[in-house]
């Protein structure tokens, strides 16, 4: 059974004629007549009672009409639904963020993207680097807004800009007195350090910087978002590292943010989506609408896996 048989049947149902059917289908009268009696011969029943010009349903016609009509008006719904998200007014598209990302960056992305494509609803999960690596490998998200570089050959990743990392003091430390205000890590590797605890990308890339600079920390402190690590650092309890797109979020009372001498550390933000998944239009707008608002501002490092 083919769609275009079901076509032609509805047709000739329509208007009790084959001569009229086969013009409303663009199609030649013998041809159709010759898809109507392989419908019937697969169905094993007579569709239509043919007397003379007069064509009319048989009982097996009547019952099968529902049935056919029912398939081409679902189709035809499927077809219109799929033009639609291909012409962006409708659909969905889910995206995960990292915690040190998503209140930084998803307001100002959400809502360009909301302007651009109104019709297209965003899901969003904010995640650990890992759960959100999973449910890219799973299907549950389209695209994740992640550091790099990440692991597994199974990813593919576009670096979208480079981010600083500013270091908070109290104001009452003497690195936030002296002028110019730019430091080593050298310089306050005995320092309280408070970190983000294990899981968080950041916390990895802070606890690098430290091997690179051959500092072992004096971690005093482990916590899950920066709003508590800025709390403790404006009470004086130690110092921390934040990322530079954080700096209006934390110009804290009591909190100065110091800029590192070059080579200042910093982070390479990108978006990752699984390579084998089908990039729907939907997700490939907010890519586009990503792309437009976060650069890339900096040159970006090579796409290394993470050790």
């Amino acid at each position: 059974m083919e769609l275009h048989q079901l076509r032609y049947f509805r047709a000739v149902a329509r208007f009790r004629s084959f001569t009229r059917a086969a013009e409303h289908e663009h199609v030649a009268q013998p041809s159709l007549s010759q898809q109507i009696r392989k419908l019937e011969d697969e169905l094993g029943a007579r569709l239509f009672n043919r007397l003379g010009r007069r064509v009319t349903l048989t009982a097996f016609g009547e019952r099968f009409l529902d049935h056919a009509a029912r398939v081409l008006q679902e189709l035809e719904g499927a077809r219109q639904e799929i033009q639609e998200i291909q012409g962006l007014r409708r659909g969905s598209v889910s995206l995960g963020a990292i915690p040190t990302l998503a209140p930084f960056l998803l307001p100002r992305i959400l809502k360009a993207f909301a302007e651009s494509c109104p019709g297209i609803a965003v899901k969003v999960q904010e995640d650990l680097t890992a759960a959100l690596l999973a449910r890219l490998s799973e299907g549950e998200l389209d695209l994740a807004l992640l550091t790099l570089p990440i692991r597994g050959k199974e990813f593919a990743a576009r670096p979208l800009m480079e981010d600083r990392m500013l270091l908070a003091v109290p104001t009452s430390h003497a690195l936030w007195k002296r002028r110019p205000r730019r430091v080593t890590f050298r310089e306050v590797a005995n320092e309280p350090l408070l970190l983000l605890k294990d899981g968080h990308c950041f916390r990895d890339d802070v606890l690098k910087i430290c091997k690179r600079g051959r500092a072992n920390p004096n971690v005093v402190f482990e916590g899950g978002q920066f709003d508590t690590l800025i709390s403790l650092v404006a009470s004086g309890a130690g110092i921390t590292l934040i990322p530079e797109m954080a700096r209006e979020h934390y110009r804290h009372s009591g909190v100065g943010l110091v800029e590192f001498q070059p080579p200042e550390p910093r982070r390479t933000v990108g978006i990752v989506r699984a390579k084998d998944k089908f990039v729907a239009p939907g997700a490939q707008a907010l890519i586009e609408v990503i792309v437009r608002i976060l650069g890339p501002s900096r040159p970006v490092v090579a796409e290394n896996r993470r050790e």
